[in-house]
Order: C-alpha cells, then structure tokens, then sequence
C-alpha cells in the first residue's frame, strides 16, 4: 500500500478512535444531571443520548470546517504525520482524564494535539494566530457565560417557583428535564462529532482525495456513528463526577442546567464555533448551585477540574510534539 494511502487511513482510523472515545468520556455531559436526579435511569439515558448524539452529529459541518481550516495557515503547512501525532496526543489525554474521573474537554485536547504537532513540524509560522484565538477564546468565554446565565436562570426560577411544594416541583421538573437531556444530547452531538469530521476532512484535502474543505456525507456518517457508539458505552466515572460532585441537583436545577448548556452548545454550533461541553456543563452546574449558596458548590472538585481545564491544551500540545518527533526519527520525516 502507498505510504500517503497507509497514513490517510490511519488518520481515519484515530480520528473515529478519537470520537469514540469522545462519545464515552463527554456522555456524562448529555445525561448526569438526568441521572443524578433520576429523572431518566442510568441505561435508557444512554440509549437516548447516543440516538441524538447521532443525529446532532449530522446537523451542519460549520465547526468541522472552523477545526480544519482556522489552526493552520493553509495546507501546505499540516500533512498526514502531523495529524496522526495530533490525534495520538488527544487520544491519550482523553483516556488519562477519564481513568482518574476528571472532566476535561477532547476539544482543547485536540487544538493542544494540533499546534504541539505543527509547532515540532513547520514552526510557528505554520499556525493561524488569529483563527486559534478564536478558537481558543470560545473555549474560554462559554464556561464563564454558562455560569453567569446559569446563576441568573437559576434565580429567575426560584423567585417563579420559591413558594411551591418541593415534591410537587420535582415530579414537574423530573418529567421536564427528559426534554431538556434530548435536547443536551443533540446539541453535543452537533458540535463534538464536527471536530473529527474536519480532521478526516482535513487529511483528504492535503492527500488530495478532495479539492476544496467539504465534509463529504460518508465523514458525516462515520463521525456520528463512531461517537453514538462511544456514547452507548457511557462514562460511568465522569457521569459520577459531573452529576454528584460538584453540586446536588435536583429536578428543578438539573432542568436549568441541562436547559442552559444545550442552548449555549447550539448557539455556539451555529455561529460555527467550537466549545467544550464539558466546561459549559461544568459550568452551568456552578452558576445554578451559586444561586442556592456559594458554599453549596464544592468548590474542590471545581478547583481539580480548572486545573484539567489549564493544563489539557500544553499537555497534548507536548504529547503531539513529542509523538511527531518520534515519528520523524523513525520513518526519517
């Protein structure tokens, strides 16, 4: 087999390992809130999450064409090595985080992967400052927006629903936020399977199987598939730490979680922005459990997961640059 054929398929291959891995590590992002206030059980969440994770997943190809076109210049400057190294870096971080039960995003471990790979590869002048900016600026500003909207949804509700019977809401809210975990897992979906759609997309470009940066439909088949899969496995751990440790939901604030995440995710889909789900979900958690008391937040486990946050984008940034050198030392890039 040709060695640009051999190394596109390996590109496929990781890119769909990647969002399998993706699927199982951010289920806990589409369902925790669900489960922990057993709205839905544990299995039917799941099964429910992967149905519209999938089909979130072929809803538009913005944020794919926003990962494969905006962290490097052009494609001159990223090939089919650098990508390999990038996912490989990804991959790894991914599966460290959800081994310890650490929330993080496979978004910044991607961008991380990326840049280490084309840094070690071209340089500098291989990245695409401003389109990583924005990129990187997405990442930051939807965590912060979901707590502040989640801390304003939060006491809207409960000046609307203060003087109400708590088992008389929560019998309310329990049904309600079925509606509001679709709706989480369809806008995850929508935005997390698009990060490998643009890097499958990516290699087909600069291997020259395509001539202009579309997601053919077979990728879009391929990526919601491989993340629906992922998905159905569910991350037992990280639902744990989402769903429990961070604030005790109940219906009423698990509703306004769930609702404040999907429609940050979606907008940000729609403006062709890629975002952590983790993070906005995280953060919504924090926003809503503030508005009860700060003091209801345990901020220590909040405390772990920024410093997850901080550290994912230089640690795969490392594992990228250090996978691309081994790869130049062994084949003799």
């Amino acid at each position: 087999m040709h060695e640009l054929q051999f190394l596109i398929i390996a590109v496929i291959i990781l890119a769909l390992v990647f969002d399998f891995i993706n699927g199982f590590h951010d289920t806990a992002n589409a369902i925790a809130t669900s489960v922990s206030t057993r709205a839905l059980k544990p299995r039917t969440a799941i099964i429910m999450a992967a149905f519209l994770n999938f089909f979130g997943a072929m809803y538009s190809t913005g944020v794919a064409k926003t990962i494969g076109g905006d962290i490097v210049k052009s494609a001159e400057h990223i090939d089919e090595h650098i990508i390999v190294a990038a996912l490989i870096g990804a991959i790894v971080w991914n599966l460290f985080t959800w081994w310890i039960a650490m929330p993080s995003s496979s978004s910044h471990a991607l961008v991380g992967g990326i840049i280490g790979a084309v840094l070690v590869s071209t340089g500098a002048i291989g990245l695409n400052f401003w389109g990583i900016g924005k990129i990187v600026l997405s990442l930051i500003l939807s965590p912060i927006i979901a707590i502040v909207v989640g801390f304003i949804i939060m006491n809207i509700f409960y000046l609307l629903f203060g003087k109400f019977r708590p088992s008389s809401l929560n019998n309310k809210f329990k049904r309600m936020q079925i509606i509001t975990a679709a709706t989480m897992a369809f806008s995850h979906g929508s935005n997390d399977a698009q990060k490998s759609m643009g890097i499958i997309t990516l290699a087909l470009l600069s291997g020259g199987y395509i001539d202009v940066f579309e997601v053919p439909y077979y990728v879009k088949i391929l990526a919601a598939t491989a993340m629906a899969c992922g998905t159905a496995i569910g991350g037992w751990k990280i639902i744990k730490t989402v769903g429990g440790r961070i604030f005790k939901l109940q219906p009423i604030s698990g509703f306004a979680a769930d609702l404040n995440s999907s429609v940050i995710i979606f907008s940000a889909t729609v403006l062709s922005l890629p975002v952590s789900t983790t993070h906005v979900v995280s953060g919504s958690i924090m926003g809503i459990g503030s508005a009860k008391r700060i003091g209801a937040v345990r901020w220590g486990t909040a405390q772990q997961m920024l410093m997850a946050w901080v550290l994912t984008i230089p640690c795969t940034a490392i594992v990228g640059a250090l996978v691309y050198s081994l790869m130049c030392y062994v084949f003799g890039l």
